[in-house]
């Protein structure tokens, strides 16, 4: 057992961990997995876009850095251009000064892709969008069509303030579900058309208030119900009115915390530990990852193996990736950010068909380069073991990047989503806390938004409203008034970031308790700690409780 360099608990290096970081030729990490997953993520902007310069061409532009960030910053068009050339921001390695000193430099002088907006048709306003269509305030979104207000969306159309979906469509306030049509709050189901205010549903449709069914068709409160009676019902909880939502979604949350609960949502695996996998194996401490093998602390993976301390990888698959975050299609992958179809990377950031790099950010098509520099392969082989040496003299081999160096403030990355900090906490644990743009907090220009939809006026896209829980401004599109409309939905009276936080506190945190079964009492691990109230059960029970 060791003391975290972080925060202290106490941790042990297991076999799998040890075994990897000797096959990577690197020391086993001094922080626990918790805190290491923590720092991947504050290198990562997911929900935060602000309106900027672009530094080339002056057009204004919508990006994840603020106005008066200290990098450069580029409209994604020209960054991925051929205007500059990243190679003439290289430089020699400096023996007498730390690494990380030296990419903090680099780093500051390199221009940065204003957001990761990919072959998308009127989609600017998103954050990591690729090949969809007509979205908007969406993240991590592929293949999708009019989706809003969503995180971790793929294949889906017209699903407007959801996340983790697949293969979805006509879908509101959803969570984990696949294959859903025309469902209005369902969580943790598939296959499941027009069901409403329910959870953990399978292969089920016309379903109100209803949990663990499969294969059910029209129920209510768990029970059978006539198709007359379920159109009623559905008239009662859809009639348009935001106090009546309000109403239907706290009964729904007492309808959820009653049912019982499967100790992990893991489907078709062999050997995993963790929470949200399916079609995997041989997986240790890893979360929300799909069709994945031999893993160790993971969050998001897809189609990929040999991968330990990582958050988000494949997309295309990977193979051999080591503490890292957001890598594509690449392999051999160690310390580095935004990495594309490459291989043998070392302490790199943003670099797309690369082979051979260490210390380089930005680089396109390039092999064998430090800190932006061409050498010969001769001169890559001969200089990196120098390189290393003198890392590990300064204790910087085998860590990732410092959090001095994240481009982004705790506050705007998804470590806020997953692991939420107070200022204090933030600055107390070094990393940097942006400040709310009073701006942004003007006064609403109407006094009270419509309870009805009937009854809101098509004016209401013109105006400026205000969240009711933090008084964030917001304002209401086109596209998502017609959405409210056609679902008979009232318009939101919170801004999209507090629904946003809203969902993720639904989610379990991304850590595995010791806790019994309460139904055969057998020891378990789980992702509901043993002090939830809710009834959790091992995989057996809860399969014996599912009509």
């Amino acid at each position: 057992m060791s003391a975290c360099k972080q925060c202290n608990r106490e941790f042990e290096v297991s076999p799998k961990e040890q075994e990897f970081c000797e096959n990577f030729s690197v020391p086993a990490s001094e922080i626990c997995r918790p805190c290491r997953l923590r720092g991947l993520m504050a290198f990562r902007n997911e929900w935060t876009l602000y309106k900027r310069k672009c530094d080339l061409t002056n057009e204004n532009i919508i990006s994840a850095y603020t106005p008066d960030s200290p990098f450069t910053v580029y409209k994604n068009e020209a960054w991925w251009g051929n205007d500059w050339n990243a190679m003439g921001y290289g430089r020699d390695y400096d023996f007498n000064r730390p690494f990380f000193e030296q990419y903090a430099e680099l780093q500051k002088a390199v221009p940065r892709e204003g957001t990761s907006v990919f072959s998308s048709e009127n989609s600017d306003y998103n954050s990591h969008i690729r090949e969809s269509k007509n979205c908007y305030m969406s993240s991590l979104v592929y293949q999708c069509e009019d989706t809003l207000y969503s995180y971790w969306m793929v294949h889906d159309k017209d699903v407007v303030d959801s996340m983790y979906t697949n293969e979805s469509e006509k879908c509101y306030s959803c969570t984990s579900v696949n294959g859903g049509y025309d469902c209005v709050q369902l969580e943790e189901s598939s296959n499941s058309s027009e069901c409403y205010f329910s959870y953990q549903l399978r292969g089920c449709d016309h379903c109100i208030y209803s949990t663990n069914l499969v294969n059910k068709s029209y129920y209510m409160f768990n029970k059978p119900c006539s198709k007359e009676e379920f159109e009623e019902m559905k008239k009662k909880l859809l009639n348009g009115t935001y106090s009546h939502w309000k109403k239907a979604y706290d009964h729904y949350l007492d309808v959820r915390q009653k049912a019982d609960h499967r100790a992990v949502h893991n489907f078709n695996c062999e050997n995993v530990s963790g929470d949200h996998l399916y079609n995997c194996k041989n997986m240790e401490d890893c979360f929300e990852s799909f069709d994945s093998e031999k893993a160790v602390n993971v969050v998001s993976l897809d189609r990929s193996k040999l991968v330990q301390n990582v958050y988000s990888a494949g997309w295309p698959g990977c193979e051999g990736v080591y503490f890292s975050s957001v890598i594509r299609g690449s392999k051999d992958i160690a310390f580095s950010t935004y990495i594309w179809n490459s291989g043998s990377i070392r302490y790199s950031d943003s670099c797309n068909s690369c082979d051979s790099c260490f210390g380089c950010i930005g680089l396109q098509h390039k092999k064998y380069c430090i800190l932006n520099k061409q050498y010969s392969k001769d001169e890559y082989e001969a200089l990196m073991p120098k390189i290393i040496e003198h890392m590990k003299s300064t204790g910087e081999w085998g860590k990732f990047f410092p959090q001095s160096l994240s481009p982004f403030a705790y506050n705007e990355s998804s470590a806020q989503d997953f692991f939420p900090l107070d200022k204090k906490e933030v600055v107390d644990g070094g990393w940097r806390w942006r400040e709310r743009d009073e701006k942004e907090y003007r006064p609403a220009t109407i006094s009270e938004i419509p309870d009805d939809i009937n009854e809101v006026k098509d004016s209401i896209i013109d105006e400026i409203l205000a969240c009711e829980d933090c008084n964030k401004n917001y304002k209401i599109t086109k596209q998502e008034l017609k959405f409210y409309r056609e679902m008979n939905l009232p318009i939101p009276h919170k801004c999209p970031s507090c629904r946003h936080k809203t969902r993720f506190q639904l989610r379990n945190p991304l850590k595995l308790f010791d806790r019994e079964c309460m139904g055969c009492q057998k020891s378990i691990k789980s992702s509901y700690s043993p002090e939830r109230p809710e009834k959790v059960l091992c995989e057996e029970c809860f399969l014996k409780s599912v009509d």
